[in-house]
C-alpha cells in the first residue's frame, strides 16, 4: 500500500502581514492530467528498460577488443552515458510534473536500468564466450 503524499498547507494570509508576497497554492489537477502524467511515466520507464537491455548488449561487442578493467570502465561509461540520453528524452516527452515532483524525471526506473543493464551485458557475454570450441556455446555436459 502506498503512503499517501502530505498535502501542501496553504499559509492563511495573516493581518500583521506586509511582506506583499502573494499566497498562491498549486494549481488543481484533475484526473485526466493525472493519467497523462502516469502514462508518459510508465513510457518513460519502459524506454529505460529497453536503452538497458540495448546498452548491455552494446557493451558486449563495443568493448570487446579491451581487457580488465578497461572494459569494465568503459562500460560503466557507457551505462552513464546512456542514462544521461535518457534523461533529455525525458524532458522531450514534456511531463507536466509539479516542482515537488522533478525528480521523478531521473528517478523513475532507475534501479531497474542498471540492473537489466548489467544483467543483458553479463549473459551476452557470456554467450559469446561461452563454450569455445563446440557448434553451440553452451554445453552442460562436456
Amino acid at each position: 500500500m502506498k503512503h499517501p503524499k502530505k498535502k501542501k498547507i496553504e499559509k492563511k494570509p495573516d493581518s500583521n502581514d506586509f511582506t506583499n508576497e502573494p499566497h498562491v497554492a498549486e494549481p488543481p489537477v484533475n484526473e485526466t492530467d493525472k493519467n497523462d502524467v502516469q502514462q508518459k511515466i510508465d513510457i518513460l520507464f519502459w524506454i529505460r528498460v529497453g536503452l538497458a537491455v540495448l546498452g548491455g548488449t552494446l557493451a558486449t561487442f563495443l568493448f570487446e577488443p579491451m581487457d580488465g578493467e578497461e572494459r569494465r570502465w568503459a562500460s560503466i561509461g557507457l551505462l552513464i552515458v546512456i542514462f544521461i540520453v535518457s534523461i533529455g528524452i525525458a524532458k522531450g516527452l514534456r511531463i507536466q510534473l509539479p516542482p515537488s515532483d522533478k525528480k521523478k524525471l531521473v528517478t523513475t526506473g532507475i534501479g531497474s536500468y542498471i540492473f537489466i543493464y548489467l544483467f543483458m551485458w553479463i549473459l551476452t557475454y557470456t554467450f559469446v564466450h561461452a563454450g569455445g570450441n563446440s557448434d553451440f556455446p553452451l554445453t552442460p555436459f562436456s
